[in-house]
C-alpha cells in the first residue's frame, strides 16, 4: 500500500530538517518513505514538485543550494533557525489546546515511521542533527485496540466491517461504515462515517466495538464530504452550557457522601432490600455526571432521566467487560 500523501510530507520534513547538507532529488527519493513507489521518473518529479510547493504553502522554507562547486544538481533542506518559531505568547485556553494535539501523535506505527527515516539518512551518509528529533514529534496515543486499523482504512479511503455493542445493551450488531475520521471528545474516541445499514451519518464509540475491525473492498472508494465537521457530529450542535437536568438517584445508607454533599434527600427507599434515600440534583452534564455516579457502583443508583440512568448502565457494562476480557 502506497504511503498516504500527509505521511510522506512528514518524511520529507524530517528528513529534510534532520540534515546540514543540501538533499538532491534523487537522494531525497531513495531516502524518503512515499517516493520510491512512483512509477517513473517522470511521476516522482511531478509528486516532489507539488510536495515543494504544498511545503512552501504551509509556510515551511525550503532552501534550495548545493554543497559545492563539483555538485551538478541542487538540492534542498530545512534550515532549523527559519523552521523553529519564536517564542509565542499563548491564553490558557489556547496553551490547552496545543497540549492536547500534541498527545494525540504517540502510537508506534508514526513513531517508527520517524525512527526509520532517521536511520536511512545515516545509512545514506548523510550528516545527521542528533537534535533534530524534538522540532517533529509524531506522537499518537489511545488504549483502543480498533484506532489502529480504523486510522489506516480512513487513510486508505475504504469501508470497515465490525460488531458493534448498542448503547446500554448487551446485543452486538453488525455495521457496515464507510469512515471519514477519527475524532477524540470528552477524553473518548469515535469513529464517524456513512452508516451504510442504516443510510445516514452516524458516529460509533471505538470502546463499543468488539472484536476486529476488517477493511474490505478497494482503495479510494470512501471520500469524507467537505461539508462536514467531524468534532461537531460527535458533539452535537449545542456549543453553550445546557440547561441543568433535574435528576433522581437513589444512595445507600450511609454511602455516597460526595453525591449528598450537593443534593437534596427527599425521601427514604430501599432498593432491592437495601436501606437509603431518593436525592434530587441538577446535573448540567449528563456525560460527566455519568462518569462520576458510575465511580459510586452499587451505592448508587440513577433513577430519573432515563438518559442518564442509561448512560451509568452503560459504563458499568464497559467496566464488566474489561474484567472479563
Amino acid at each position: 500500500m502506497a504511503t498516504a500523501r500527509a505521511e510522506r510530507l512528514v518524511n520529507l520534513v524530517l528528513c529534510l530538517l534532520s540534515t546540514r547538507q543540501y538533499l538532491t532529488a534523487e537522494r531525497i527519493r531513495h531516502i524518503v518513505a512515499g517516493y520510491a513507489d512512483a512509477p517513473s521518473d517522470e511521476a516522482f518529479f511531478r509528486t516532489f514538485e507539488r510536495d515543494k510547493a504544498e511545503l512552501r504553502d504551509l509556510g515551511i522554507p525550503l532552501e534550495t543550494g548545493r554543497n559545492s562547486a563539483f555538485d551538478s544538481a541542487d538540492g534542498y533542506r530545512i534550515a532549523r533557525r527559519d523552521y523553529e518559531l519564536g517564542d509565542i505568547d499563548l491564553e490558557p485556553d489556547e496553551a490547552a489546546a496545543v497540549a492536547l494535539a500534541v498527545r494525540l501523535w504517540d502510537s508506534p506505527e508514526f513513531t517508527s515511521a520517524a525512527h526509520g527515516a532517521l536511520l536511512k539518512l545515516r545509512a545514506a551518509g548523510v550528516d545527521v542533527d542528533e537534535h533534530a528529533s524534538a522540532a517533529v514529534e509524531p506522537k499518537v496515543r489511545t488504549s483502543e485496540p480498533s484506532f489502529g486499523a480504523l486510522h489506516s482504512a480512513v487513510q486508505a479511503g475504504r469501508v470497515v466491517e465490525f460488531d458493534y455493542r448498542r448503547p446500554s445493551s448487551a446485543e452486538v450488531l453488525h455495521r457496515v461504515v464507510e469512515p471519514w475520521g477519527v475524532v477524540s471528545w470528552r477524553g473518548r474516541w469515535y469513529v464517524v462515517g456513512h452508516d451504510r445499514d442504516r443510510q445516514a451519518p452516524r458516529c460509533f464509540r471505538l470502546s463499543r466495538i468488539q472484536g476486529q475491525v476488517e477493511a474490505v473492498g478497494s482503495s479510494g472508494v470512501v471520500h469524507r464530504p467537505q461539508e462536514v465537521d467531524l468534532l461537531r457530529m460527535v458533539a452535537g450542535e449545542q456549543r453553550d452550557p445546557p440547561p441543568p437536568t433535574a435528576s433522581r438517584v437513589w444512595v445507600a445508607e450511609g454511602r455516597a457522601h460526595g453525591v449528598r454533599r450537593i443534593g437534596k434527600v427527599v425521601e427514604r427507599a430501599e432498593l432491592d432490600g437495601d436501606p437509603g434515600e431518593v436525592l434530587e440534583l441538577d446535573v448540567k452534564y449528563p456525560e460527566s455526571a455519568a462518569s462520576w455516579l458510575a465511580g459510586y457502583g452499587p451505592d448508587v443508583a440513577v433513577l430519573q432521566p432515563d438518559t442518564l440512568r442509561k448512560a451509568v448502565n452503560e459504563i458499568h457494562l464497559d467496566a464488566l467487560g474489561e474484567e472479563r476480557r
